[in-house]
């Protein structure tokens, strides 16, 4: 099976980190999305970025840069869409996305999520990881069909703006990953930054 196209939720307005543009936000001296291409592009087929405002700033990468079709705020099934919509135009049948602030993402991310949704007639899988004793979804980190982009289109026209409510909503097989507290772990706030950066040095 010939490997998806790849694409990273950089949309986040990063409020609980100042307002800061959190792809760019430098840890151990490169920024975010330098640490998730580094894990999410050998995986993938070809990769993109799903980003509003002006698209020079990630010129640097050489990715296309997707902005949401339509303006108002509603969320990353916005970026999802306008992704689904690049791969469908690039002649592919699925889309794994991954959150820009998600540095440590595993490495069998992709090869995890085709083989959750391997046998389904619609593939669409959502990494799910122990935390805490308890199994938590991820629902930026995902295997979506392109099939499904008009159901996603309509689902937006009506307000659906949960990730993962419309990922349960269209059937969504979990895909598990072990080591998945680490593996997933968010960069949202200073505290946050400030423990990714003992990570990488441990």
């Amino acid at each position: 099976m010939k490997a998806p196209l790849g694409l990273v939720l950089a949309g986040g307005e990063g409020r609980r980190l100042g307002g800061a543009d959190k792809a760019l936000v430098p840890l151990a001296g490169r920024p975010l999305l330098a640490h998730v291409l580094a894990r999410f592009e050998p995986q993938v087929e070809g990769c993109a970025v799903s980003a509003n405002g002006d698209p020079s700033r990630f010129a640097g990468w050489g990715l296309p840069v997707l902005a949401d079709a339509a303006p108002g705020g509603q969320g990353p099934l916005a970026g999802v869409l306008a992704g689904l919509d690049w791969a469908a135009a690039e002649g592919a049948e699925m889309l794994v996305t991954v959150a820009v602030d998600t540095p440590f993402l595993p490495p069998d991310l992709v090869p995890r999520l085709i083989l959750a949704a391997e046998d389904m007639a619609v593939p669409l899988a959502v990494a799910a990881a122990p935390l805490g004793g308890e199994l938590r979804r991820h629902p930026a980190c995902a295997l979506w069909p392109v099939a499904l982009r008009e159901d996603l289109r309509a689902a937006l026209r009506q307000g659906t703006r949960k990730l993962g409510g419309w990922a349960a909503e269209m059937g969504a097989r979990q895909a598990f990953f072990p080591s998945g507290e680490a593996a997933f772990f968010n960069v949202n706030r200073p505290e946050d930054l400030a423990r990714a950066e003992a990570m990488l040095s441990a």
